[in-house]
């Protein structure tokens, strides 16, 4: 049915940590029917990574896989044998995989317990479902600040599709929130990715265990983790439509989220390098990383010493010319205002004059950037802890743009969202 957010805003709730959430309102998370591939489908042929990680070689691999793989929805391309631009083409797409079967809609509301295992044997298990858009944005918080980033497209693909296909990634401050839709039994659908992570989907649809999943997150803010575009495109279709209908609830009230519970055992966070260019001609890079950093130089620009640094996850900079330690001093901590890597070295950054930041989920595709000759340097920096994120979600401070790499991915096509209207 319809969404019905409350009228008018609330004296506030006190979530599970004790602290309380003035003039917020709880989050709302809610079950939603979802659109499923027919099971005598392999998975593993349809599925596909979120749009902003895959690059174009990547896309031909995946739109051959299979004529109904993800990718021909999440990121389309025009078909010049039909005239239809790349979102009329996914409408296409999803009106026809709809129409024959190839997705089937589930017949009643579910929660979607959702969870990857990567090789090394380490999990992260969350639950789908719909989360209520608040435009006053008190009780869901962004995690970090994002870059530019073209919105419209997310925007074009929505209202042309009728349909949230990727989720956005919210983080949870219910403590125990996991214990309550821990999974049971089988699998109702799985599959392997391209990089070895199992991905395993339960179907939810006790009305208790509803009941109870959408209690635990209300008890407490959920920080977005990954989707802020999104989360925006979301609050701009809300508004739209509630415009088009006279302020009347629908599903576009809502977002797909994957929530998980922010807590250890739960997610994987990696860092995310940076690779510096444009420097000034004659500028001594580890003179001026030494204005804010204690600098040792460890040795040159090889493999095995690099292998050594990156796995001892240090802070260095690494130039043609060698390979530096940095500490950060504690005038360095002050001067942030943080205790981020990503804002200590904006630090620097920013007092070398048109210098260019590239940013880099795997250390190995920087330091190829510099033994190239495409940058400058490259600068590893460490990972942001679960500690880090608990401590800025509760003092509702945004991180820099591009400090945390939240992995292994959910994949698009696990479950679809419809939003009529």
């Amino acid at each position: 049915g319809p969404f019905r957010p409350a009228a008018g805003g609330s004296p506030g709730y006190r979530g599970r940590h004790g602290l309380w959430y003035a003039g917020a309102m709880a989050p709302r998370f809610e079950p939603f029917a979802g659109l499923r591939y027919d099971p005598s489908i392999p998975l593993e042929k349809v599925i596909a990574p979120p749009y902003d990680i895959v690059d174009a070689e990547e896309r031909v691999v995946l739109a051959g896989r299979h004529l109904a793989n993800a990718i021909h929805v999440e990121l389309p391309v025009e078909d010049p044998r039909t005239g239809l631009d790349r979102y009329q083409s996914a409408a296409r797409y999803m009106a026809r995989w709809l129409e024959e079967g190839v997705l089937q809609r589930d017949g009643k509301p579910a929660f979607y317990a959702y969870r990857m295992t990567e090789a090394s044997g380490a999990s992260s298990t969350g639950v789908i479902g719909a989360l209520v858009c608040d435009p006053g944005g008190s009780d869901i918080l962004p995690h970090e600040q994002t870059m530019p980033k073209d919105t419209t497209d997310r925007l074009d693909l929505l209202r042309a599709c009728h349909a949230n296909l990727s989720p956005i990634w919210g983080l949870s401050l219910t403590a125990g929130l996991s214990k309550i839709f821990e999974p049971t039994g089988a699998p109702t659908a799985q599959a392997t990715d391209d990089d070895g992570v199992g991905h395993a989907l339960w179907v939810l649809d006790d009305p208790a265990v509803l009941d109870s999943i959408s209690a635990a997150v209300a008890e407490s803010p959920v920080v977005i983790a990954d989707g802020h575009h999104r989360y925006h495109t979301a609050l701009t279709y809300q508004k739209e439509r509630r415009a088009a209908v006279g302020d009347v609830a629908g599903d576009y009230d809502a977002v797909m989220a994957l929530v998980v519970e922010l807590s250890e055992e739960q997610l994987s966070v990696g860092p995310i390098h940076r690779t510096l260019s444009g420097i000034p001609e004659g500028l001594d890079l580890a003179e001026t990383f030494g204005r804010w950093f204690d600098t040792v130089h460890v040795g040159p620009l090889e493999e095995s010493l690099v292998d050594a640094v990156a796995d001892s996850e240090a802070l260095a900079l690494v130039t043609a010319g060698g390979v530096w330690l940095l500490t950060p001093r504690e005038e360095t901590y002050t001067a942030a205002g943080s205790d981020l890597d990503s804002s200590l070295i904006a630090l620097v950054v920013d007092e070398i004059p048109g210098a260019q930041i590239a940013y880099h989920h795997d250390w190995h595709s920087a330091i190829d950037a510099v033994n190239t000759g495409d940058v400058d340097a490259a600068v590893l920096i460490r990972p942001v802890t679960v500690a880090q994120i608990d401590e800025w979600a509760h003092a509702h401070r945004r991180m820099p743009p591009k400090s945390t790499y939240f992995h292994p991915k959910p994949r698009t096509g696990m479950v679809y969202r419809p939003v009529k209207g």
